[in-house]
């Protein structure tokens, strides 16, 4: 077992982060409910715990607590943001409303430097976002840093090696996070930082063999990252008990059906069955605008298609996704944390809950860049592993409103124009995501002599590292007015194009 820090998940949004920050220094970290019971904490033997943040206040009388001997393991504990309140409500500090509330950046001032910042300086800009603050300290404790807002902004207590920090040093907003979340690990916790994805490969191989047995798996292969990786990784473990199914649900990018085969030809062994059933799809479709409807109902149909493909394959007892952790917590709560939903992931939403088949999900603990890494030891190519993300529901949640033929041909197009111009100037591989939206109104033209009456695309470009935040990219003129001018003339159904210059948050990456 490698080395481990355990993220105790109080359902905040950054949850996932802490975690893939603390592997980005090479220690593997595992996410488990705030609840865990203390046999399961002692069973991942972990080197310390950090207590996420959370939308909760302490001051609730159900709020969610952890199970209180974590305090008396004799390893180091860190509390983030809502873990600080909670360490030092639980340990006879004092919680109350905050006078001023503090969202987004401030300035730390280190006062006492301690373990946490040792090598930092003095003054840097961090990131927070709580309105509740602790007032007066437990017992050993001393401030390490205070902003305008908050007089005990970092605390700890060096004797039992407990700490605390207000802000968010997991978040890209906060300076020197990297390091301070570095020197509790090294400095405090003692890791080696030898954990890699070597590591991971090995372990989720026998985890896959040691559930699948000799029994056979069936994959739903989209052509992009995660699910070519996931059957990469499933076929290593198990070989031809895997079978990958390619469903054309309609909702696919132009071409993309002729891609997905020659890609799994040339770089995926095993069998490969493709399903043409788009138009089922756009029949369950007819009529629906709501989001949340259309992400149910693709889930549903796809399921549905996958049956009937088990039914022509004999015994399949395992349906295998590549759900990432961005999948899960911005889907259903994982493990029972209190996390709010956002929006449901057709991976995980969409979900009947009498499904006939067992899920596989081998990815559902890492994030984009570590699948990447993950798909690269594997042997697949580049072309693959630095595509841009692709939603599970596809073009029905970029068509916004009711999906029909001739929405999703005139976004066919004009995405495929984006893209292209994205590769030919060189920016694609500095985006983390790129793609066009087709909105339901239309505007007045003229091309020629003749007015035109047609649809609008908004075109979404923006840059990240884990997609829980995003900024919209500063594309250059020349590159916006390429794109635009070839869809306008070269797509029959589009007059208009804007550019989305919204960011994660307040906004999210898709649209719905």
């Amino acid at each position: 077992m490698p080395q481990t820090i355990l993220v105790l998940d109080f359902g905040s949004q950054y949850t996932q982060v802490i975690a893939r920050r603390i592997r980005e220094s090479n220690v593997f970290s595992k996410v488990v409910s705030y609840d865990a019971s203390i046999h399961e904490i002692r069973k991942h033997n972990p080197l310390g715990i950090v207590l996420s943040g959370g939308p909760a206040s302490v001051l609730l009388d159900d709020a969610p607590k952890p199970c209180s001997s974590i305090f008396k393991l004799g390893i180091p504990v860190l509390g983030i943001c809502y873990g600080l309140q909670l360490m030092g409500n639980l340990l006879g500090g004092k919680v109350q409303k905050s006078q001023n509330r503090e969202y987004g950046r401030s300035i730390l001032r280190i006062k006492t430097k301690g373990s946490l910042f040792q090598g930092l300086s003095n003054e840097f800009t961090v990131w927070n976002s709580h309105g509740d603050c602790l007032a007066k300290l437990p017992k050993g404790f001393r401030p390490l840093a205070q902003t305008e807002n908050s007089s005990f902004a970092a605390i700890e207590d060096p004797q039992r090696r407990f700490y605390g920090l207000q802000f968010h040093p997991e978040v890209e907003h906060s300076e020197n996070g990297t390091d301070i979340l570095g020197n509790f690990l090294f400095e405090i916790c003692g890791c080696d930082g030898d954990w890699d994805m070597d590591d991971f490969i090995d372990s989720a191989i026998l985890g896959i063999r040691n559930k699948v047995g000799n029994r056979k798996v069936i994959l739903g292969l989209s052509g992009g990252v995660d699910s070519s990786v996931a059957a990469a990784l499933i076929h290593k473990a198990i070989g031809d008990q895997l079978t990958c199914v390619f469903v054309d649900n309609g909702l696919l990018r132009l071409n993309e059906r002729e891609e997905v085969k020659n890609l799994f030809k040339n770089h995926i062994p095993g069998n490969l069955k493709v399903s043409l059933a788009g138009s089922l799809f756009l029949r369950r479709l007819k009529g629906i605008s709501n989001p949340e409807k259309k992400r149910k109902i693709i889930g549903k149909t796809f399921i549905e298609v996958f049956d009937q493909e088990v039914s022509k394959l004999g015994n399949v007892d395992f349906l295998a996704q590549g759900t990432l952790y961005p999948d899960v917590i911005e889907s259903v709560p994982i493990g029972g944390n209190p996390a709010a939903l956002i929006k449901s992931h057709h991976n995980v939403g969409g979900l009947p809950k009498k499904m006939k088949l067992r899920l596989l999900e081998p990815l559902r603990e890492l994030f984009k860049d570590e699948v990447r890494k993950l798909g690269k030891s594997l042997g697949l190519p580049d072309k693959l592993l630095m595509r841009h993300p692709f939603p599970g529901p596809g073009l029905g949640v970029r068509v916004i409103g009711e999906v029909n033929g001739h929405r999703l041909r005139v976004l066919k197009e004009a995405d495929a124009i984006f893209i292209e111009e994205l590769r030919s100037a060189g920016w694609y591989g500095k985006l983390w995501q790129a793609f066009c939206v087709f909105l339901p109104v239309k505007s007045v033209g003229v091309m020629g002599d003749e007015r035109t009456y047609e649809n609008v695309i908004s075109l979404r470009a923006v840059t990240s590292s884990d997609a829980m935040t995003a900024d919209w990219s500063y594309l250059p003129d020349d590159l916006l007015r390429r794109t635009s001018n070839r869809i306008i003339n070269e797509v029959k159904g589009a007059n208009r194009v804007v550019y989305d210059i919204s960011s994660k948050p307040p906004s999210t990456i898709e649209w719905e």
